[in-house]
């Protein structure tokens, strides 16, 4: 086992919480008072399918599980999984709930990792960068050009991310899965 401090805690992890192997759903980092920075923690139990959130020092440690990971490619959703399906054809299913920010960069046929504790697949990994297609996004303003400009644009799945004026609708992006932040136009 691996120790992580808890501010490099992402989704998709998974931790020792007492005695109970807990993946990470979502973190919130918080700078609060007098340097005291915490991490507010959503996770949910893996053997027994409990959710809880919890408050952490940002320098609290963690006893990170390692999984095992599998390349596989998304096939389809079927309520309330999704599926995922490996070279050999062996398909796995992984609960909605555990996808995390997964599911804002998700399209068919998409290869992603798909991770495994004690044989089950409860969650995936997808890929630091992705390249989307934007489906929708305002036209851009001339003279709206001091700084660092966004605007809002919408992905396919419906996420929304800032993009810099003259992305245009149709135009394809490149973003970084981690932040959920436009990287380049492709």
């Amino acid at each position: 086992m691996a120790l992580k401090i808890a501010q490099e805690l992402r989704a998709g992890n998974v931790v020792m919480q007492g005695k109970d192997p807990m993946i990470v759903l979502k973190t919130e980092y918080a700078r609060g008072g007098r340097g005291a920075a915490t991490v507010r923690l959503k996770l949910k139990g893996l053997i027994n399918n409990f959710n809880t959130e919890l408050v952490f020092r940002a320098d609290d440690k963690f006893d990170q599980i390692v999984l095992d990971k599998k390349d596989c490619t998304y096939s389809y959703f079927a309520e309330p999984m999704y599926v995922c399906m490996d070279a050999e054809y062996n398909q796995y299913e992984v609960e909605a709930e555990n996808m995390g920010d997964a599911l804002n960069y998700l399209e068919d046929g998409m290869e992603l990792e798909v991770c495994f504790y004690e044989g089950k697949a409860i969650s995936v990994e997808i890929p630091t960068s992705v390249q989307r297609v934007i489906e929708w996004t305002e036209p851009a303003v001339k003279g709206d050009t001091s700084g660092k400009v966004l605007k809002p644009a919408k992905l396919a799945t419906g996420f929304e991310i800032g993009v810099p004026i003259f992305v245009a609708q149709g135009d394809k992006v490149e973003i970084d899965t981690r932040t959920g932040e436009y990287r380049k136009r492709v």
